[in-house]
C-alpha cells in the first residue's frame, strides 16, 4: 500500500517530500492508510530555521475545575496547557526547523477575547525510549508514541521525565546540546495523565488539531480542538 501510494505521490506535480522521520516510528501498514495530505504535512523537510505557518479557529475548549486548576500551575514552568476554554477565537501554530538540535520547534499563540494572546512553546525531539519527545523547556520533557486510528495521526504521551545537568533550565538553545546528563522519570502522581494529541485531515487544504488530557483519578481534565490551514512556509 505504501509504495504505491508513493508512486501516486511521485507522479504528481508536487515535489516528493524527503523528511522520514516521523515515517520512521510507524510500521508501513499504518504510514499506508493515512491520507496524502497527512503525509505532505509530516514529510515536509524544512531547511535550519525555516518555518511553516497554520492558522486556524478554535472550534471546541473546555476545562474540568481540576483541569482548569492545573492549567494555571503549570504556567510556573511555561504554561505548556491551554489556560482559556474560549472557542471562535483564532489560533495560529508555527513549526521551526532547529539545524542545531534536528528536531522541531512548535509555538502556538491562541488569541483571546480579551488581553494578549496565550503562547504556548515547545520542540519536539526525535530521541528517548519511543523515538520521539516533546521538550517544553525546565528539563522537563514526555515521551510520545504514534498510532494511527481512522486515517488521523494520534500522538500519545508514554511517560514523563526531568532531565538534570543542563547549562541552562530554561528554553533557551532548548537545552539539547545538555540533556541526558540525568534523565529521571517522574512518578505518576506528579504527572498530569494522559496526554493524547491527534491530527486528522478534513480535505479541501484543512485539517482538526485535537488535544485531551485524561487523569486516572479525576477523569477528563482539558479538551480542546481546532480546524487549521497552512498559510505560508
Amino acid at each position: 500500500m505504501t509504495s504505491a501510494r508513493l508512486s501516486n505521490l511521485a507522479s504528481s506535480s508536487e515535489l516528493l517530500l524527503d523528511d522520514h522521520r516521523f515515517r520512521a516510528l510507524l510500521p508501513d501498514d499504518d504510514w499506508g492508510r493515512l491520507p496524502l495530505a497527512v503525509w505532505r504535512r509530516f514529510s515536509k523537510r524544512l531547511a535550519g530555521g525555516k518555518t511553516v505557518v497554520y492558522v486556524g479557529e478554535i472550534e471546541k475548549s473546555s476545562h474540568s475545575r481540576a483541569g482548569w486548576w492545573l492549567a494555571q500551575l503549570t504556567r510556573l514552568i511555561g504554561g505548556p496547557l491551554p489556560t482559556g476554554s474560549e472557542t471562535c477565537v483564532p489560533i495560529i501554530v508555527t513549526v521551526t526547523e532547529d539545524a542545531t538540535s534536528g528536531g522541531q520547534v512548535w509555538t502556538r499563540i491562541c488569541a483571546r477575547a480579551k488581553g494578549f494572546p496565550q503562547v504556548i512553546h515547545s520542540a519536539k525531539r526525535f530521541a528517548g525510549p519511543t523515538g520521539l519527545e516533546e521538550y517544553i523547556g525546565f528539563g522537563i520533557s514526555m515521551a510520545l508514541r504514534l498510532s494511527v486510528q481512522h486515517e488521523a495521526l494520534f500522538f500519545h504521551s508514554a511517560g514523563y521525565f526531568l532531565s538534570l545537568g543542563f547549562q541552562s533550565l530554561g528554553f533557551q538553545g532548548l537545552g539539547f546540546q545538555s540533556l541526558g546528563t540525568l534523565r529521571l522519570p517522574l512518578p505518576e502522581w506528579l504527572t498530569p495523565g494522559t496526554l493524547t494529541v491527534s491530527h486528522a485531515d478534513l480535505g479541501g487544504g484543512t485539517f482538526r488539531f485535537s488535544l485531551e488530557l485524561v487523569h486516572p483519578r479525576h477523569g477528563q481534565l482539558i479538551r480542546q480542538s481546532a480546524i487549521f490551514r497552512e498559510a505560508a512556509s
